[in-house]
């Protein structure tokens, strides 16, 4: 069969075959967009959290200098209320947004309209963009992960009008500060000065900037575009210094949420490989923070403005954060680690209360056959103490997500006569975890709350406090000094006391030592629901001991005061009710010229003759977060100090025992079924009096017999 003669072309123009023929070189088609919230707009677009209602584009083609159809459409938001900026630049309002489709819908109009103009224009790949990095970084991802849209491919690269004008124009503003109007005003181009339709001045502006730039001398126009990453990579820290600059700290977190939780709230932005880092407590447990190391400063600040965004219900803070925490965090020296880690895209799940004689092979066969372990038992980590001890903790790892979901199902499963507990995990945890094991136990250290009160605060009933109630939790001594005003001069030497919570965080509280009396009352009088930050504080006069009692964590309202834990009657005998006034073990030249850490002892020193006992204030359980007694600096007392012993509390201590160097300890709440061996192993970080073990003695009463153990103990 003879195949038909071949047509002839067309006597019409070809676009495609005129492009292919031009000898400009360039890039392929451009589609300059403009977008739009019912909130902020500029640099600040997408800071609010707000949706999506305009999108304004049109096509480009560099090469033959062509220019197709400018779309205009409305996009439908959740939240309907605009903004007054928003109103006022657009002219939209509520009513039209309503009539206007929906996200998904506009999307697909849009990908539909720029194929057509594309390929009357002659074909080819696109590529966006965008004046500004904010509109598909902090609005079009963010606002798709909420909703659960896929977005196109050709949503994740974009050139940045902005830095391509600066690379050609290097001696203008820096490329942040530059907008569509400093771009055309430094190119010397004239703009229709009479359109007022919202977006379509942008977009006609920005593709007249842009047929500029291509006839520019510089050849490097519009070939490396912008890429927004498409899944986070995990893996392990391998830098030694990580640049400050790129690093923050979100907080708030809920618990159960891992590293891909915390890559998706952070959508749209670049970060690092192995660049989430869970935040561990004393404990070992996840304690709602993370740090975020992104690929560069400028993401860094994008992340910054996603300051009180939502995960779920929960809003997350956004702070800057250091490198050197971010290593502290993430880093790590271990062989063993690294080998585990080096596996690349695995999954890695902690698995929790394993039985300490638990091995490979009984893990293997706990998580069974459908989801395999990748390498055996060499995609095991067992947890173990420096001296080899099991701590029933242990990492695994996994080909695929949904081996990881597999294995999940076998949460809180038996193994022996012990349910075990799974949770997704990261390489930044596993780096945690064992290094806490490896420079001490995970019990918490007692140094922080031991350390005595640098200054005495001398006992009295005279009103010549002030306490301030309210404050705001970003407020530091300088605020409240500005606050005071002409009433600072008043103020004691160390005589500003910010009260902590038991997270060891602001409570928005403080005391401030006066004088006199009477100066307090001015100053309370001067300075009563003053504002501090779009917040008005309480200032109300008080005494020397209720500040003290509040310090040792008691609790003043207006029904009186409550004493501190360590004085309640239900937790000491009815001597507790006084004390004697402590005094000062470190000079007050010293304590106002160093930190607190630095005046901690590094050698064990000879005790006051009187023997001291230590009680935590606000809490009494012993696995608590230390952290929360720490000063704040440079000036406030630690909520914790040293509490002369009742004699009757001694009455019964032999004499050979106190008389040793050193401080009791009384511990309360103790399990009745506690041995010795249990009360050693809480204090195996430190240092004991004796090796004999005789100075631990029960306080019990005296009606028990030999057989019961007592419920209370005391520790030389």
């Amino acid at each position: 069969m003879t195949p038909p003669p071949p047509q002839p072309p067309p006597s019409g123009p070809n676009p495609a075959a005129d492009s292919a023929a031009d000898p400009r070189p360039g890039p392929g088609p451009l589609v300059v967009l403009f977008g739009a919230t019912a909130g902020a707009l500029g640099q600040d677009l997408g800071s609010d959290e707000t949706d999506l209602i305009l999108l304004v584009w049109q096509v480009v083609e560099p090469r033959s200098r062509q220019v197709g159809t400018l779309h205009k459409s409305l996009v439908r938001a959740e939240a309907a209320a605009l903004s007054p900026q928003c109103r006022e630049a657009s002219g939209l309002s509520a009513d039209s947004l309503a009539r206007a489709e929906p996200l998904d819908k506009v999307l697909q109009q849009f990908s539909q309209l720029v194929s057509g103009d594309v390929a009357l224009l002659g074909g080819g790949p696109y590529t966006l963009c965008t004046d500004g990095q904010q509109l598909l970084r902090q609005v079009l991802h963010p606002e798709a992960s909420r909703k659960n849209l896929a977005l196109p491919d050709t949503f994740f690269s974009f050139y940045d009008l902005r830095r391509e004008f600066h690379v050609q124009h290097p001696s203008t503003h820096p490329a942040r500060d530059l907008t569509v109007a400093t771009m055309a005003q430094d190119l010397g181009l004239e703009t229709d000065a009479t359109e007022d339709d919202f977006g379509v001045w942008e977009v006609k502006t920005m593709v007249a900037v842009i047929l500029h730039l291509l006839d520019g001398p510089s050849g490097q126009l519009f070939s490396k575009p912008e890429v927004v990453k498409q899944k986070y990579e995990t893996g392990p820290c391998k830098a030694d210094v990580v640049d400050s600059e790129t690093v923050v700290r979100a907080r708030g977190l809920p618990w159960q949420s891992s590293d891909q939780d915390v890559a998706r709230f952070f959508t749209g932005l670049n970060i690092a490989r192995g660049g989430v880092a869970l935040c561990l407590n004393a404990q070992g447990r996840r304690n709602g923070e993370a740090l975020i190391r992104f690929v560069d400063s400028e993401q860094r600040d994008l992340a910054l403005q996603r300051h009180k965004h939502h995960m779920g219900v929960r809003y997350i803070e956004v702070y800057k954060a250091t490198g050197e925490e971010f290593v502290k965090i993430a880093g790590g020296t271990s062989l063993e680690v690294a080998r585990f880690l080096s596996r690349e895209d695995q999954v890695i799940l902690r698995l929790r209360g394993l039985p300490f004689s638990a091995g490979p092979a009984d893990v293997l066969g706990f998580l069974g056959p459908e989801c395999p372990v990748t390498g055996g038992a060499d995609g095991l980590l067992f947890v173990r103490h420096p001296d080899g001890r099991p701590t029933g903790d242990a990492f695994a790892l996994f080909a695929c997500e949904e081996l990881a979901q597999a294995a999940l199902r076998r949460h809180k499963g038996t193994l022996g006569k012990r349910y075990i507990e799974l949770f997704r995990s990261t390489a930044a945890e596993v780096q945690q975890v064992l290094n806490r094991y490896a420079s001490s136990p995970l019990l918490p250290t007692l140094t922080a709350p031991l350390l005595p009160i640098p200054f005495p605060l001398a006992a009295g009933t005279g009103r010549d406090c002030v306490r301030l109630r309210g404050l705001p939790y970003t407020a530091t001594i300088e605020d409240i000094l500005s606050f005071l005003g002409e009433a600072a001069a008043d103020i004691r030497p160390h005589g500003v006391h910010m009260v902590l919570n038991q997270q060891g965080r602001p409570s928005g509280d403080a005391f401030i030592q006066m004088t006199s009396a009477e100066r307090a009352l001015a100053a309370a009088q001067r300075c009563h629901k003053k504002a501090m930050k779009e917040r008005y504080v309480e200032v109300v006069p008080c005494s020397t001991e209720e500040m003290s009692h509040v310090l040792m964590g008691g609790t003043l309202g207006r029904s009186g005061m409550s004493p501190p834990p360590c004085k309640l009657p239900c937790l000491s005998p009815p001597t507790y009710a006084t004390f004697q006034a402590t005094p000062t073990l470190i000079p007050t030249e010293t304590a106002a010229l160093y930190p607190s850490s630095a005046l901690l002892p590094a050698a064990r020193v000879p005790a006051a003759p009187t023997p001291v006992a230590y009680y935590p204030g606000p809490a009494t359980q012993l696995y608590m977060n230390y952290t929360a007694y720490y000063p704040s600096p440079p000036v406030s007392p630690t909520t914790v100090g040293y509490l002369t012993t009742p004699p009757a509390a001694l009455a019964s201590a032999p004499t050979s025992v106190l008389s040793q160097p050193g401080a009791l300890v009384r511990m309360q709440g103790v399990p009745y079924t506690a041995g010795m061996k249990d009360l050693l192993s809480i204090f195996q970080a430190y240092q004991l009096a004796p090796d004999d073990y005789t100075s631990l003695m029960p306080v019990g009463d005296p009606p028990r017999t030999v057989l019961q153990a007592p419920k209370e103990w005391v520790c030389l």
